[in-house]
Parts: C-alpha cells; structure tokens; sequence
C-alpha cells in the first residue's frame, strides 16, 4: 500500500516557529528527510514512532526499521510513519557535536507541538572512538599540542620504560590521575585544530583483515573492503539505546543493471591540515591540480575513499551514482553521496555512463571551498 502522503521535511522555519506537518490518524506517511545544511550533520529521530527505512539518495532500499538515523550533509533518506493517536510527535534533528538541532512536529492538526527531547552530551572524539584499534601507523608525536589536556599528573611516568607498556600492571595507572580528560569530550569538527601536532598521514586503511582478491588482482565486488566500517553508525550515537541505522543495512530491490566486474580501482585519500585549515584529497587542493580524474567513457571502476583525517566527509559525485560496496552482494545500494568516518576505507563501484565534467567534493561546504574538491571528466 502506498503512503497517503509524502512530506518533504524541508523547511526554513526555526525550531521556535515549530514547522507543522499533518496526518491523519491512521494513515502512513511517507517522509523525505534531506539534509541540505552547509556543515551540520543530525542524529533524526521521532519519538514514539518507529521509522521504516524505504530509499536512500532517493533510490528504493528493501525496508529497515529504525528508531534514529544518522544524515551526512548532502545525503536524503525517506521513511515510512503510521501515527495512530490523536497526538503531535516531534521530529528532532540532534546535531551530530550536541551544538543544537532542527525540530519540527509531525501532528493531526496547525499549532500542536510535543515535547523535545533530552539533549545528549558530546561524544569523546578519542581513538577508540574512532576505530582506532588499527592505528598502528598513525605518528602520535604530536599529541602534546592538544589543547586543554593537563599533563601535570604525568611527572611519575618520567623513567618509565614504554617498551613493555602491554605488560604493565594497570593498577599503577593511578600515577596518571593528574590527567584532565573533560576538555576532550566537547571536541566537534569546529575544535579539531587543537590537535595541531597530529600526523593523519596514516590513518587509511586502518583494519588488518585481508581483502578478498579475485583473479585480476582487484577486491571482489559487493562485498564490504577492508577498514570500512559499514556496522557502526559513527561517533556519539549509541546503537543500545535505540535501533540506528548503519550502511550495512542499506539493500537494494534489485541489482543495478551493468554486472561487470571493475575493470580497474582508483584510490583516493581524504587528507587535511589543522593546523592551516586545508583540506584536499591526496594532499593536493584543487587550485594545486594539473588536472582532472578520468573516467573512460563507460568504463567499470572501483573508487575507493580512504579517509586519512579525524572528521567526517560525506564525499558527493555529480553525474553517476555510486554502488556502496557494504557486503550485500549483487544488491549492494546506490548512493550520489557517501559519509566517510574518521580513519575509514570506503569503496563503491561506478558505471561512467554519462560523458562530461563532473564535480567531486567533500560537501561540508568549508572544505570543499577550501579545495576538497576535484573535477572527474569522463570521456
């Protein structure tokens, strides 16, 4: 059965003016939930209703019940409510650093509102947060430069011997008690340049587990890449509170039609500067490029994003969807904007069917203002 109605839940009314979207009882509503902000991205959620998951980037996925998605800059997902009760649900956009939120109310009748959630704290932006089990190749030399951090507690550690640091006995870790870890908690993406000194070179690729290799030498198409983290919905969003969507759970309806096999991968590493305040990919800004990324016209190719800084970037390409490769095989889903979590390896398969310029972005609009951006030709 078709939805009775689809809302865009579009709007430039503030969280004051507590935009109205109407129902009624009973009936199943279809919600289009874009995310079209210049830097934010939101945790949405209704409480009281389950949402159903149908499309992502506007293409039909098989549907998945949630209580919270998580939306990139860029990214559009619809969902599927059925309100019952004669009452007003709110539609709360938390954003991801706790700064603020977007809320409209979803009600039977003009001038309802329910109430607002609780807000929830900042999430710790450490390395555990962020997958950092494989980091083993990141150069931590410069973390002193974190701001806010009180090494006075650490005086006790001088003559210590880190050789043997996986043997040590925890319960003399009472020597670190100096350490003030609270200024760590409220990192967002706009206080990251405390962390002058870091070296995010690398940071890609960051899982041990072997690919699986076919007889070309390229990954196995459909099936989820090393150092991807499709099972994990991101930073300061906790899946045992409430059922969140991840990518792994995005599924298409059917196969996309052209089922060759890629003829060829191209890397590409997400790569910053906080310290300066650059961003670029493969440590060129786009008014230090000779040129464009080419596609041969029709060809079959992998991309892979390998996200080499401590933010998300929700990665966009003009022109031609890209096939997440998140392990669902042949119906891997179809996606025009891709978030890439802090350390991440993300991969999709492209068809470059659609001759041209295109433009290729980080569309967190400061980055790519500042030359995360890049012009794919296909010809």
């Amino acid at each position: 059965m078709s939805p009775a109605a689809l809302i865009p839940t579009c709007s430039t009314a503030t969280p004051q003016e507590n935009w109205n979207a109407l129902f009624k009882a009973g009936e199943r509503v279809r919600l289009r939930v874009i995310n079209g902000s210049a830097m934010s991205y939101f945790d949405v959620r209704i409480p009281g209703l389950k949402m159903t998951v149908v499309a992502a980037d506007g293409q039909p996925v098989q549907p998945i019940p949630v209580d919270e998605f998580r939306i990139g800059v860029a990214e559009t997902y619809d969902v599927l409510v059925s309100p019952e009760d004669d009452r007003a649900y709110t539609i709360f956009a938390e954003a991801m650093d706790r700064s603020g939120y977007a809320r409209a109310t979803l009600a039977p009748r003009e001038g309802m509102q329910a109430d607002i959630p609780e807000r929830r704290q900042i999430a710790d932006r450490g390395m555990e947060a962020m997958g950092a089990h494989g980091m083993g190749g990141m150069d931590h030399s410069g973390m002193s430069n974190m701001a806010g951090m009180d090494h006075s507690g650490m005086s006790n550690m001088e003559g210590m011997d880190h050789s043997n640091m996986s043997e040590m006995d925890r319960s003399n870790m009472s020597n670190m008690e100096g350490m003030d870890h609270s200024s760590m908690a409220g990192m967002d993406h706009s206080s990251m340049s405390n962390m002058q000194g870091m070296d995010h070179s690398n940071m890609g690729g960051m899982a041990g587990e072997q690919a699986k290799i076919g007889e070309n030498g390229l990954l196995v198409a459909g099936e989820a890449q090393p150092g991807s983290r499709y099972d994990q919905a991101g930073i300061g969003i906790d899946p045992d509170e409430r059922r969140v969507l991840v990518y792994r759970d995005l599924k298409a309806f059917t196969p996309w039609p052209d089922r060759r096999e890629p003829g060829r991968e191209l890397e590409l590493h997400l790569t910053g500067n906080m310290e300066r305040y650059m961003w670029s990919f493969d440590g060129k800004k786009f008014s230090e490029v000779t040129g464009p990324i080419h596609f041969e016209k029709d060809e079959r190719l992998r991309l892979i994003l390998i996200n080499d800084t401590m933010m998300e970037h929700p990665i966009h390409l003009h022109g031609m969807w890209m096939e997440l490769e998140n392990g669902q095989g042949e119906l891997i889903p179809r996606k025009h904007t891709l978030n890439v979590k802090p350390g991440e390896r993300v991969s999709a398969l492209i068809t470059a069917d659609a001759e041209g310029s295109w433009a290729f972005h980080c569309h967190l609009l400061y980055h790519m203002d500042a030359g995360m951006f890049r012009v794919v030709q296909v010809s």
